[in-house]
């Protein structure tokens, strides 16, 4: 009897040191979110991110005393509206990142060809869009050179520089073992619902979303799976410019954030 108590009192120490480890390794795990701006306020995330942004060099957002703003988008997957968003950059002459994976890459080359052709940067979404805070240092590292092996089999370009965690989920281990393979992390402070393939709410619904959040030193976040965005980018642009905007690269950030911030 002695025993069985025991054996019961150990199982129970055993589940309550595994839950505790859970509970760490879940209060580590951060998941990207911020209050979304109004009237052209600046987004402010607070701490403790603001610290590990700036501890790793990470970027979520521009000078807020500059009408500055950066396209980026995330490609997991081709939906038939890239090649339309591509012209409009085109004709706009507006530059953007290109957030890719593994399977976009191979499944969408000719797509990634003509973003290089463009002038666009490339940056790495992962190979296999898993969830990055989950992965050993090894893993997060092999995610990332997958990646990047592809892309220069594929399209010649050696390398990625910039990375985002799918999803945005992250903790510190990510960014601090991206230092160490090379990537700054790249984040964003306009986002809205727009990565559904099948859920259509228009182009009007696109254009306010982005109109209604934009602020100086924005780094926007869209998907080009919507069709929603394939429509409203062209009247976005060219109202985003009659408001003073200009349309900067990921590039231009960096060196405007080394002149604040060092890395």
């Amino acid at each position: 009897m002695k025993r069985h108590i025991l054996g019961i009192s150990f199982v129970l120490l055993v589940a309550l040191v595994s839950l505790s480890f859970i509970s760490v390794a879940e209060a580590e795990e951060f998941h990207w979110g911020f209050k979304p701006s109004k009237n052209g306020e600046p987004v402010e995330i607070g701490e403790p991110l603001e610290t590990l942004m700036h501890k790793y060099g990470a970027i979520y957002k521009g000078s807020p005393e500059k009408k500055i703003v950066y396209l980026t988008f995330d490609n997991g997957y081709e939906n038939g509206y890239t090649e339309t968003i591509l012209n409009t950059l085109r004709e706009e002459n507006a530059p953007a990142t290109f957030f890719l994976t593994g399977h976009y890459l191979t499944s969408a080359t000719d797509l990634v060809k003509t973003m290089i052709k463009d002038g666009h940067i490339i940056g790495n979404h992962s190979y296999g869009h898993p969830n990055m805070a989950r992965l050993s240092a090894d893993e997060m590292k092999s995610e990332w050179k997958k990646f990047d092996d592809k892309l220069n089999e594929l399209t010649g370009v050696q390398r990625t520089y910039y990375a985002r965690p799918p999803e945005g989920i992250f903790n510190e281990e990510v960014l601090k073992v991206g230092n160490e393979a090379g990537y700054r992390h790249m984040f964003w402070s306009i986002a809205f619902k727009d990565w559904l393939k099948d859920e259509r709410r228009g182009a009007q619904y696109a254009y306010d979303a982005l109109m209604g959040q934009l602020h100086p030193g924005a780094i926007i976040l869209m998907h080009t799976v919507a069709q929603d965005n394939a429509e409203a980018i062209p009247q976005f642009i060219k109202d985003a410019k009659a408001q003073g905007y200009t349309f900067g690269s990921l590039d231009d950030l960096v060196l405007e954030h080394e002149k604040i911030s060092p890395y």
